[in-house]
């Protein structure tokens, strides 16, 4: 348990201490969270395409698919706690958690109210575990959650063990009548980021889950059936470790993409660098002439020409869907393809 405590701190703060190189985080907070809310829901069988998922935030208005619309809901309601965090002084509350319920399932509810959730074996349908079920109860135990998650002084746990019982518990209890999975893998990112283990809510710890599925709802389990907590506890701990690896890869492959094209946008003699404009193209993979101008306080005239001359020399790909063009930072999408099957 130790070497694995050490080895996950080791490679969570090089993952904090890389994250920060990146000059604006929001580039970061805006490709990251989208990677995070595609692997988190294909924990629930929830699959999209990089291209579905890149088009559902592009075109908000366009028909997408179901898939697409709820991964960009997930990266919405991790937005929404991220900043809840922040205003409340590093505080995760329940009035938070339950707001991030309502983003990603677009919804008014709050804590389930009508008993009879049950958990069942997706294979075999037979009863795995029942939650508590009267909304009173959910509330006692959310709210013993919630002193726990807050109180710092209240344990010596180190905080990775912390994070892996305040899974569990959230887990067990069930509050809401869907999407505990993805808001229980929400408030995780959020508890690293309100104990300062990360700055921003990046690390990609649902990739883990998916690739370990099984073993995730069986440790999960025999907790329950047999107070197993280290196999557990050594489950959570292996997944923050491999998840900052390949998270960290992910970054340095997108800063040494962010260097290319900054080198490059300078010595090209028909194109006018810009800084926001880089960013521009890191933090939307897909953009398009609205984004631009809005970063870039210039006419829609003025991006339109930005677009299409990057488009020309290589930069991005342009299409075209409907009478609205889109343009594609490839590079950008082919090292999230990749990150994603290593």
């Amino acid at each position: 348990m130790l070497r694995a405590l050490a080895d996950a701190h080791r490679r969570l703060a090089e993952l904090k201490g890389r994250a920060a190189i990146i000059p604006n985080q929001t580039i970061l907070i805006n490709s990251l969270a989208l990677q995070e809310a595609k692997a988190s829901s294909e924990v629930e069988n929830i699959v999209t395409t990089q291209d579905e998922l890149f088009q559902a935030s592009l075109f908000t208005e366009g028909p997408g698919s179901p898939a697409a619309k709820e991964v960009a809901n997930y990266r919405d309601a991790l937005k929404r706690g991220f900043d809840s965090l922040n205003q409340n002084q590093g505080l995760l509350t329940n009035n938070a958690i339950i707001e991030m319920f309502r983003v990603l399932k677009r919804t008014t509810e709050g804590f389930r109210a009508v008993p009879g959730t049950a958990l069942k074996n997706e294979a075999t349908g037979a009863l795995v575990y029942v939650p508590p079920q009267s909304r009173e109860e959910i509330v006692v135990h959310m709210t013993a959650l919630e002193r726990f998650i807050n109180d710092d002084a209240a344990s010596d746990l180190d905080p990775l063990v912390k994070m892996a019982l305040i899974h569990h518990q959230f887990e067990s209890i069930h509050p809401f009548s869907d999407g505990n999975g993805r808001i229980g893998r929400i408030i995780n990112v959020l508890y690293l980021t309100r104990v300062g283990l990360l700055e921003i809510p990046i690390l990609y710890l649902s990739r883990y889950v998916t690739t370990h599925k099984a073993d995730y709802y069986r440790l999960l389990q025999a907790v329950r059936d047999d107070g197993a907590w280290e196999p557990w506890l050594l489950y959570v701990l292996r997944a923050v470790s491999e998840t900052s690896r390949q998270t960290l890869q992910l970054i340095e492959g997108m800063r040494g993409l962010m260097a290319d094209y900054k080198r490059r946008l300078r010595e090209h003699p028909s194109v006018r660098y810009s800084q926001d404009l880089l960013n521009n193209l890191f933090r939307h993979p897909y953009t398009r002439i609205e984004f631009v101008q809005a970063d870039l306080g210039v006419t829609r005239q003025t991006a339109a020409k930005y677009l299409d001359q990057l488009a020309e020399i290589g930069f991005v790909e342009k299409r075209q869907q409907g009478r609205n063009n889109y343009y594609i930072n490839t590079p950008l999408i082919e090292l999230f393809l990749r990150t994603s099957e290593s």
